[in-house]
């Protein structure tokens, strides 16, 4: 079990050198982008995922997931789905599929 930042410590490692993608901020929060869109962002103990059909299913299917509400005043973000980072067995999963929906 990791913790948040460790988690996504791992994430940025495993997509450091892949053409276009950056470690940036969003919301004042640790993100993964490409193209200057975010598609992978830490907060906390949780690691949220910009998703779309099927991927954003499966991944509110997690134990513990919720759409992201980076602000925490009640405004989630729809496509963006928050997980906690005990629940990491498929971060590098959603990780990937994020990066493929915001390239389209």
């Amino acid at each position: 079990m990791g913790t948040g930042s460790a988690e996504f410590a791992l994430l940025k490692a495993a997509f450091d050198g892949q053409t276009g993608i950056q470690s940036g901020q969003m919301f004042g929060k640790p993100c993964l982008k490409v193209a200057a869109k975010a598609f992978v962002a830490q907060q906390n103990d949780v690691l949220a995922f910009k998703l779309s059909g099927q991927d954003h299913g499966v991944a509110m299917a997690v134990p513990g997931a919720v759409l992201w509400d980076p602000s925490g005043k009640g405004r989630p973000m729809k496509e963006w789905v928050a997980i906690p980072s005990s629940e990491n067995a498929g971060f590098r999963r959603f990780a990937e599929a994020a990066l493929i929906y915001v390239r389209v």
